[in-house]
This record gives structure tokens, sequence and C-alpha cells, in this order.
């Protein structure tokens, strides 16, 4: 059976996404079935108007051929789920927390315990929460009884980017994109998480 992963992400001006859509790469490059997926947008409209990046990545995500939203159901076939989201004071934005709050239902029934669940983000500076908002993410997975699975570093390129051995990251000065570096990185995770899902799918079907 096809290992399954769910990478779901929340990206205002699209910098997270670029890295979500990297990861899932990496996991379709070891075989996985792959859904990438967003969370609704909580922001009022002025908010995103103000600002032209995250009006023009809000447009197209909510055009035809946009990232589908992600629902309970998707968490539930997931094998492996990565959770993406910007820096807010050194926690996980509000929008992706709001998912996140609603799945009482599937801990309840146990549906989420034994999945492989990794993080990844971004900031505007160095010092932006990078590693406490990777860490503060994963805190639902631990109640989840998730396995909770870090970047590490044993891709290479991990040390040429941030460093960070939390979750791929990238620093997102006066807004600017992930560089091939951090896609690389964000690749390298989506490889891991889909290798680790796969070999631990046995012992969550056998309700260990």
């Amino acid at each position: 059976m096809t290992v399954r992963i769910a990478v779901v992400h929340y990206s205002a001006t699209g910098v997270v996404h670029a890295l979500a859509r990297a990861l899932a790469d990496g996991a379709r490059d070891r075989g996985a079935e792959v859904r990438l997926l967003r969370v609704p947008e909580l922001a009022p409209p002025e908010a995103i108007a103000a600002n032209p990046r995250w009006a023009a990545h809000h447009a197209a995500e909510t055009e035809p051929g946009g990232t589908p939203l992600v629902t309970m159901d998707d968490l539930a076939w997931a094998d492996g789920i990565a959770l993406g989201t910007p820096t807010r004071f050194g926690g996980p934005a509000a929008q992706l927390k709001n998912v996140l709050d609603q799945t009482g239902g599937l801990w309840f029934k146990g549906v989420m315990n034994g999945k492989v669940v990794t993080a990844f983000t971004s900031a505007s500076t160095a010092h932006g929460g990078l590693e406490s908002t990777i860490l503060a993410t994963l805190n639902v997975a631990y109640h989840w009884g998730a396995l909770v699975m870090p970047l590490g570093y044993g891709p290479p390129v991990v040390s040429k980017v941030t460093g960070n051995p939390y979750g791929a990251s990238w620093v997102s000065r006066k807004g600017s994109g992930p560089d091939e570096d951090a896609l690389a990185a964000a690749r390298a995770q989506g490889e891991r998480l889909a290798d680790v899902a796969a070999a631990t799918r046995p012992l969550r079907t056998e309700g260990r």
C-alpha cells in the first residue's frame, strides 16, 4: 500500500507555500501519495488588501485550480502529516491553529495515534521565532499520540541554510522567497517523512 502524506499549511504571501510544495515533491519522490492542502484564511479582507503580496497569493489560492482546503478526512487519511506556518510571535499562525483545534474528534477516536508529524516555517528575521514556532506547532502532535519527526542534520543542505534541525525554514527578508538550498531542505524533509511514515505504518495499523 502506498504511503499517504498530507502537507497542510498556511501561507499569507506564498513563502510557506513554496516550502510546502517542495516538501510535497520530496515525499512524491519517495513514491508517496501526497495531498497538498491549505487552511482557511481568517484575516479580514482589508488586511489582505493592504499587502500586495498577500492579496496576490490569496487571489491565486482561492481561484479555480488553487490549493484545496484541508478537511478532517484528509488528516484521517494520512499516514504522515507536515504542518507549515509562518511565525506569529514565536508560535503558529491562528489560521493553522484553528484547524488543529478542530481535531478533537479524531483525537478522541484515536485516529491520530501513531501518525508521523513534522513541521516547517518561515520568519522575516533571523531571530523571529523559527525554532519556537516549530516546537509550538508540534505540541498538538504529542497530544494526538503521533510520532514527532525532526528534519535533523542528516541532509548536508540543512547546515547551508539556517542550520535548523527542527524543520525546514526560511528567513524571508523583505518578503523574499526561499532559495534553492531552503527548498532542497524542505524536499529532504518530505523524503524523510515519507520514509518514516512507511516504516512505522505497520505498527500503527496493529494498534501499537
